[in-house]
Parts: C-alpha cells; sequence; structure tokens
C-alpha cells in the first residue's frame, strides 16, 4: 500500500484561489496515493478562513489549522508540519501559480533516493520587478552557501518526514529551508517546475522582504558553519584584532621612548580600540560556547545520525547497493622476507571449513531502507557511467551515503582520481 502523502498549503487572502486548487489537487493526485491536505490560514483578512472550513467539510482527508494573527510563512509551515500524518511532505503556495500537476515530478525524485526535491520555476509569470531581485537573491545563496540550486523560494517542494522533523523554521528562514536541510547533512536537490500567472488575488512580495531576506542568510551561514562553534568565528576575530592593536602598541611605545609625543595620535585611540573590541569579540564567543555546551548536554542532535547499523543491516544494504561483502579485503603487505601475507578468506580454524559467513539475512533494515538504498545505487552507477563513459564494475561502486550539497556527485574511483560533479 502506497504510503500517506501530506501537502502543506499556507494561506494569507487567497480566498479565489482555494476551491479551483483544490480542485486541482484532486485530479492530479487522483490515481497516485492516498493523501491529505492541511490548509494554514495565516492571519487572513478576507473569506479565506470560511472557504478552508468548507473544503474540509466537504472533504475528510482535508484539516484547517487556524492562526489567531498573520505570524509569517515560516509559522504557518511549522504548524502546518506538525499537523501532517504522512511519511512523504510536500509544500506549496495557495495562490495557485504552483501547479499540482508537478508534484509526481518531486516525488519521483524522492523515489531516486533524495531526501528534498526543490521545485524550480521555469518561464516564471512574473513582473520583473520581482524576478530580478529573485535572480540576484539566488544567485547570491548559490555561492554564499554552495548549495547548487537555483531558486531557493520556490514554494513547491517535497520532503522526506524525517527532513521536516529535524530542521527548525522560525522567523523568515522557510526560504532556506533546502540549506537547513543540506546542513544538517540530508541530500538536497531541485527539479524543473511549471510555474504560472496569477489569477487571483495579489503578491505579498515587497522591497523589505528582499532585504530581510539578506539579513536571514547570515543567520543561517552562521547557524550552518559556527552553530556547534561559535568561539571559532567570534574567537578568531577577536584575537586577530587583539594582535594587531597590540603590535601598534608597542609601535607606539618605541615611538615614545624615543622623545615622541602619542596622546593626541589617533593611531593610539585605534589601537586601544581594535583590543577592547577583541576582547568584547573573544567574550561573545566563549558566551556562544557555553550556550552551544549546554544544549549538547541535554543529548546528541538526532539528525545528525542516519541509522545505526549491525551485521544483517549492513550485508542487506550492501547488497541491495550491488556491491559484494563475501570476499574479504586482500592484504599486500609481506609478513616476511620472500612470504605474503595469507589470504583472509582462505584461513581456517582447526584445519577445518572456511570461517567466511553465507549469505546475509535481510531482518533488522525496512524495505523503504533497502529500496532507497537500491534507487540510490543505481543513480550513482548511471551519473558515473555518463561521467567516465564507461560502466562501473561491482568492485568500483561504493556504497550510499548522504551528501550534504545540492546536486549529485559522482563517487569515486578506487584506481585514484576524482570524478565530476554529476
Amino acid at each position: 500500500m502506497a504510503r500517506l502523502l501530506s501537502i502543506v498549503i499556507p494561506v494569507f487572502n487567497e480566498a479565489d484561489c482555494l476551491e479551483p486548487l483544490h480542485a486541482e489537487i484532486d485530479v492530479a493526485l487522483a490515481d497516485q496515493r492516498p493523501f491529505e491536505v492541511v490548509y494554514v490560514d495565516d492571519g487572513s483578512t478576507d473569506r479565506s478562513a470560511t472557504v478552508m472550513q468548507r473544503l474540509a467539510a466537504r472533504h475528510d482527508n482535508v484539516r484547517v489549522v487556524l492562526l489567531r494573527r498573520n505570524f509569517g510563512k515560516a509559522a504557518a509551515l511549522t504548524h502546518g508540519f506538525a499537523e501532517t500524518r504522512g511519511d512523504i511532505v510536500v509544500t506549496m503556495d495557495g495562490d495557485r501559480q504552483d501547479d499540482p500537476d508537478e508534484i509526481p515530478k518531486l516525488l519521483a525524485g524522492l523515489e531516486r533516493g533524495h531526501d528534498l526535491v526543490s521545485g524550480w520555476k521555469q518561464s516564471r509569470q512574473d513582473p520583473v520587478t520581482k524576478t530580478l531581485p529573485s535572480r540576484f537573491f539566488n544567485w547570491t545563496v548559490r555561492h554564499t552557501t554552495g548549495l547548487k540550486l537555483h531558486d531557493f523560494n520556490c514554494g513547491l517542494k517535497a520532503y522526506r518526514r524525517e527532513v521536516i522533523d529535524n530542521i527548525s523554521v522560525y522567523g523568515e528562514l522557510h526560504r532556506y529551508i533546502p540549506v537547513l536541510a543540506a546542513n544538517a547533512g540530508f541530500d538536497v536537490t531541485e527539479e524543473k517546475v511549471a510555474h504560472r500567472r496569477r489569477m487571483a488575488g495579489y503578491s505579498k512580495y515587497n522591497w523589505r522582504r528582499f532585504m530581510r531576506g539578506y539579513l536571514d542568510l547570515l543567520t543561517v551561514l552562521f547557524l550552518g558553519r559556527y552553530g556547534h562553534r561559535p568561539q571559532h568565528l567570534f574567537g578568531a576575530l577577536g584575537t586577530v584584532m587583539v594582535l594587531i592593536g597590540l603590535v601598534v602598541d608597542v609601535y607606539l611605545t618605541i615611538y615614545k621612548i624615543l622623545g615622541h609625543a602619542i596622546g593626541q595620535r589617533p593611531l593610539f585611540v585605534f589601537a586601544n580600540l581594535l583590543i577592547v573590541v577583541g576582547v568584547q569579540l573573544f567574550s561573545v564567543g566563549l558566551l556562544g560556547e557555553l550556550l552551544a555546551f549546554g544544549r549538547a548536554r541535554e543529548g546528541r542532535d538526532a539528525y545528525q545520525v542516519e541509522r545505526v547499523l549491525d551485521a544483517a543491516a549492513a550485508r542487506t544494504l550492501l547488497e541491495a547497493a550491488g556491491v559484494g561483502w563475501e570476499a574479504p579485503i586482500a592484504l599486500p603487505a609481506a609478513t616476511g622476507e620472500g612470504e605474503t601475507a595469507p589470504d583472509v578468506g582462505e584461513q581456517t580454524a582447526g584445519g577445518g571449513e572456511s570461517r567466511r559467513r553465507e549469505t546475509a539475512p535481510t531482518d533488522g533494515v525496512s524495505e523503504e531502507i533497502v529500496a532507497r538504498a537500491r534507487a540510490r545505487a543505481e543513480r550513482l552507477a548511471a551519473e558515473a557511467e555518463a561521467t567516465m563513459g564507461g560502466e562501473l564494475t561491482a568492485d568500483e561502486d561504493v556504497p550510499p551515503r548522504r551528501r550534504a550539497k545540492g546536486g549529485d556527485a559522482a563517487p569515486k574511483k578506487r584506481s585514484g582520481g576524482r570524478t565530476g560533479d554529476g
């Protein structure tokens, strides 16, 4: 039986779009899988809440979350995520510019082994006053975070359940959800999707959202790189400033010994200011470390561990990926002059049978994990073949692993050398 799909739609003053949007969702997913729709009313002042309540009354798979006032899209998504029950979650905007017919494309990306698939709007049906700032914004985020996506702010995305369970979205960080997921170690990619002209309502975009987006980018960069080690940032900056201030003070001291006045020189004030600010930055770093230490004492970050494997689970995943495990790794080192190390696979106990284990049992690993491992191995093998112009042998395959950056990197060959990015 297909797993439940949850669709989260944040809404703010989109009364005229909701009825036709829900009809399109019904048509797009009628023969796909069971699904539910969670509408989140973010303090709408029009008839949106009433329309959503009517949809919930007519459809058993519709639920509505009513917020007390307009808290923003990030808050709406967070409350919507909390109400979902599906193993797969899709988000889309309520203005009908996202086409529900594109949802199967995103789900296919998840079936290929990705954890988050973000839409990449093609032929955007927006005015130039919105598309030009958006392009500049996406270019900046792409080059500062290293996540090679083209459309970070696309509302149409598909997630595995563990993604939304392990990232925190607040303020206006919803546009950086792919970056937050990548920082948490999830496999993020994108898929081209259609974009439609707004048929009703009005755009909520303005220049203030554009400016706040760049302030949030600084937050995401800091949390991703220094959230667990703030002293590495503040302490490094503080140390550099203190050292520069001390060097300048030593120079001025020598200058003073030689009989010159330094009390009125701006360089003297600048040097002492560097030392004071450097000490303050170092202190901020220590306070940050205290906060990080307190969070670490509360427990490990669950998102950092993908899974824990025992012998049976490891064998099952290797077999699903097409990687052999029975043959031991050869030991090329010699044990003595003229003698080579014996083949571990040929060692016997008491002259008896080989100690090599038989085929691994398949219990201990869910069918979903096996299917994901097999899909990911097939995808990596196909990409590697396209990159290197030849087929990989079983010995050249590598077990599947998560990548923290967007796009798919082709696996390395054991003979040495790195392949290009897929």
